[in-house]
């Protein structure tokens, strides 16, 4: 189908775009990649009477390393997680993650600043930015204001984002140790069934820190503290791993759907968790 009428406007600078926003009220929004906003206009579930591009404005697309700390811009696309050396030295989760979404023409499209704000349970990037701790920069009519992965989501499709604000950012501290993204699905391009996000630093044979994140297994990604604690001072054994994933299936919370019921997708998450934190320890 085609949309309905609407005016479009590709502002320079995040000063003007948030003009805009704050002329058109909720008649406007705000455009990145466009993969999930737009298939909702031409479904005419959404109109939208003026369409925001952020693709001009400078330095959206940065990828910036200082030091320990990562700092990406909201335009960035999977391709360019993909292709960066420097976030395959630093942060190589983000790779693999990136990897494991769609195809390769949505991955050139697709931004990690419209993965991540939307809001969508499905989207990966919002369990992996769990994981890795990341941090949310805001930019507002009052300025810029900082908000945790960890407390963005609300539920589905809501965030701690203010309509009159964009993502323009994020931040995260380089990982080290070991990392793994697993991720079921049910052909290239579909969204998971389940999917999780697992970082693990090793320390005389033992667990020093863990960090385990889920998609798609409740109407937010889920961050699970008590698998981490599972994990902590083990040497990551059998039952070590079976503690925490159980911690893990504890804290999500699936609904039936077309992927299946509740009770296949807990079976698949437990498989996909299980294996995440066994492949994290082997890098480890």
């Amino acid at each position: 189908m085609i949309p309905a009428a609407f005016e479009y406007h590709r502002p320079s600078d995040i000063e003007a775009a948030l003009g805009l926003l704050q002329t058109h009220g909720d008649e406007a929004r705000v455009l990145a990649g466009g993969h999930s906003l737009i298939p909702m206009m031409k479904l005419r579930m959404a109109a939208i009477e003026h369409l925001i591009d952020l693709r001009d404005i400078a330095g959206l697309r940065d990828i910036r390393i200082d030091g320990t700390t990562i700092r990406i811009g909201a335009m960035v696309t999977q391709a360019d997680l993909i292709t960066h050396d420097g976030l395959a030295r630093t942060a190589p989760i983000l790779r693999e993650a990136a990897l494991q979404i769609a195809d390769p023409q949505v991955r050139y499209m697709g931004t990690v600043g419209g993965n991540v704000a939307n809001g969508d349970p499905g989207n990966d990037m919002p369990g992996l930015m769990q994981a890795l701790d990341a941090v949310f920069t805001l930019a507002g009519p009052d300025g810029d204001r900082d908000v945790a992965a960890r407390d963005f989501y609300e539920s589905a499709y809501m965030t701690a984002r203010e309509d009159d604000e964009i993502l323009t950012g994020i931040r995260f501290d380089a990982t080290a140790g070991g990392y793994a993204y697993e991720k079921q699905k049910r052909k290239i391009g579909d969204y998971a069934t389940a999917a999780a996000a697992v970082l693990i630093t090793r320390e005389g044979g033992c667990v020093k820190s863990a960090s385990v994140a889920m998609t798609n297994l409740a109407d937010t990604p889920i961050w699970s503290r008590a698998a981490a604690e599972a994990l902590l001072g083990s040497s990551c054994d059998a039952d070590a791993i079976r503690a925490a994933t159980t911690a893990a299936l504890a804290d999500i919370d699936p609904t039936e759907d077309n992927r299946g019921p509740v009770e296949f997708k807990r079976h698949v998450a437990g498989i996909i968790i299980s294996r995440a934190i066994a492949r994290a320890w082997s890098r480890a």
